[in-house]
């Protein structure tokens, strides 16, 4: 199962309040405050932001909070009854990679790359006040998530490589008419560090870009990866969490993960039986964790679309327990309501 998704209105405060749990109030948005804020943010190491195969682009600033090192930062006070309503028996799951025969293409979330030169159409929006009115560079060379008749997310990632503009889509569709249809849409510079407004989805139910989350077969092949991993859970709270804009919960209790929730797999998890590719996606797993960023299945996390990921990696990958990793409480790492970046 790909996603469940659900698109809900900003977060439930009054429910909150009556639930007595502390909430702090974020660019117009109540959040849960911590039970404990650290000081400062503690980083292991330099952010660092890599380009983006065939561009000059890197996604976002090596200060975004996708950069982030999480690996010193404090476990969440709600970290092990967020771990409780999470499917806590399960295990990581890849959700990319070989398709054998279930669908055309393989899985995962294709980016497009274009030039500055291609052009650009008006997208008809469902969610319209809460998505980007600009025209998208889309066309015949857009790739859909699953591909052109995919029943799914319909996911399209789009990358101006002459602009570092990130357009993404949710439910894009073409109709016969040759009209795009979108159920939101969403543009980003991937210069800047500027959030969407507070309360507003984008082409994830987190409100956040899906872009920088993908685990890219580029950056494992040559050991590259410098970001966090985008995955879902199938129940979350209406609440959500800096730099998360947007929720889509069924619940308001505190008990269940909100959206922007970070865990990091845990510092004593073994991993040198893996493979060395392996190896590589667990330690980047150790230092910049998974953000919960839309609902869908327990544990599935995102890479992009790929003929080259191979079989025997994501079989090693799919052994990873749930009880492996916790959250991280990463308030201190916030400089700024609108802003990604981090502070310090």
């Amino acid at each position: 199962m790909r996603s469940l998704r659900s698109r809900r209105t900003p977060l439930a405060v009054a429910a909150a309040l009556a639930a007595g749990v502390p909430l702090v109030l974020v660019s117009g948005a109540a959040q849960a405050a911590p039970a404990e804020k650290a000081a400062a943010a503690v980083v292991a190491s330099t952010p660092v932001a890599h380009h983006l195969p065939g561009t000059t682009c890197t996604a976002f600033p090596a200060s975004n909070y996708w950069h982030a090192d999480i690996s010193k930062l404090p476990v969440d006070p709600r970290s092990a009854t967020w771990l409780s309503h999470m499917s806590p028996s399960s295990k990581l799951h890849p959700d990319f990679g070989p398709s054998y025969g279930a669908q055309p293409v393989p899985y995962g979330i294709p980016i497009t790359y274009v030039s500055g030169t291609h052009a650009k159409v008006s997208v008809v929006f469902g969610y319209s006040d809460e998505s980007d009115h600009v025209k998208y560079p889309l066309g015949s060379d857009t790739k859909i998530e699953g591909g052109a008749n995919a029943t799914g997310d319909r996911h399209a990632i789009i990358v101006d490589k002459s602009t570092c503009k990130l357009y993404e889509l949710w439910n894009a569709k073409k109709s016969s008419s040759g009209v795009w249809h979108a159920g939101s849409g969403a543009v980003w510079s991937l210069t800047s560090n500027k959030l969407r407004p507070a309360g507003w989805t984008s082409a994830d139910a987190a409100g956040l870009p899906i872009m920088p989350g993908l685990l890219r077969w580029d950056e494992v092949k040559y050991n590259r990866i410098d970001h966090a991993i985008r995955f879902t859970t199938d129940i979350t709270s209406t609440h959500y969490l800096w730099p998360a804009r947007h929720e889509a919960g069924s619940t308001s209790s505190w008990a269940y993960p909100p959206m922007g929730a970070r865990f990091r797999l845990k510092a004593s998890y073994p991993i040198s039986g893996y493979s060395a590719q392996a190896q590589e996606i667990l330690k980047a797993m150790k230092k910049y964790g998974l953000v919960l960023a839309d609902n869908g299945s327990p544990w599935y996390f995102q890479g992009t679309q790929d003929t080259h990921w191979p079989s025997a990696l994501l079989d090693q990958l799919k052994k990873i327990p749930a009880s492996a990793f916790q959250a991280v409480d990463t308030s201190s790492l916030m400089a700024s309501s609108s802003s990604g970046g981090v502070a310090g």
